[in-house]
């Protein structure tokens, strides 16, 4: 059986800021769906241990600071259920669908490792990621417009319940997912370990293309390349 025709776990995290470094989690999903079995979806909204949600991180999400504050879950603990949801779906062999994963797994890493916690990326050599930013760059490279989720949606013919919110963005994912696999035959007919690889490749690439567009007018800039997740203190040198 095709990777895309059995079950999928959705990954959506909704955040602070757009820099993967500094980001800190608002709220997230885990949500697993497909193989015929029912969907099963946990949800956290946190505290953002006491940090402040920018206006414009909150005109995105719909989650204030006050609102994190006054119901949000701590911030910490999310962090630990949150590795332990996604660890149990790498144990049972289910592959992440995370829409544009470098950002969303580079996120929770850094999150673990602030609180001390074992990172994901030790688990990475059993994680396979499916990311259909990624495979949509991949497989239809010279399509104009937009490649953000509500635009993939739109492309692929799959409903969104509820743009920018984390359970509704990990559902839609994996429908855009299902869509590539059903779509693209030389996408069925890789296994997952073939998928995996040859996203890592194709992020590469991607990376490589856009800071060689970039340095037309910026010559110092950087894409970064590395997938699913930036390795830590890549500047440093310490990995």
């Amino acid at each position: 059986m095709s990777w895309h025709l059995g079950r999928l776990a959705g990954f959506d995290l909704e955040t602070t800021g757009p820099d993967p470094e500094t980001a800190r989690i608002v709220t997230a999903c885990v949500v697993q769906c497909g193989g015929s079995q029912p969907t099963q979806a946990a949800t956290w909204l946190t505290n953002v241990d006491g940090h402040e949600i920018p206006d414009e991180a909150a005109a995105i999400h719909g989650v204030t600071t006050e609102r994190a504050r006054a119901e949000g879950v701590a911030l910490r603990a999310a962090v630990e259920q949150i590795l332990d949801a996604l660890g149990q779906v790498v144990l049972a062999g289910v592959p992440v669908v995370a829409m544009n994963a470098r950002y969303d797994f580079t996120v929770l890493d850094r999150e673990a490792r602030r609180y001390g916690m074992k990172p994901l990326t030790d688990h990475l050599a059993e994680t396979r990621v499916v990311d259909p930013f990624v495979i949509d760059k991949a497989v239809d490279k010279y399509r104009r417009g937009s490649r953000k989720l509500t635009a993939l949606c739109e492309h692929y013919e799959v409903r969104l319940d509820g743009a920018h919110s984390a359970d509704a963005d990990a559902i839609a994912a994996c429908r855009v997912a299902w869509r590539q696999g059903t779509r693209y035959a030389q996408l069925s007919a890789m296994s997952l370990d073939e998928l995996h690889t040859a996203q890592v490749a194709w992020a590469a690439e991607q990376a490589a293309s856009l800071q060689e567009y970039f340095r037309r007018k910026d010559p110092a800039a950087v894409v970064e390349g590395a997938w699913p997740v930036v390795p830590h203190q890549r500047a440093g040198g310490d990995q």
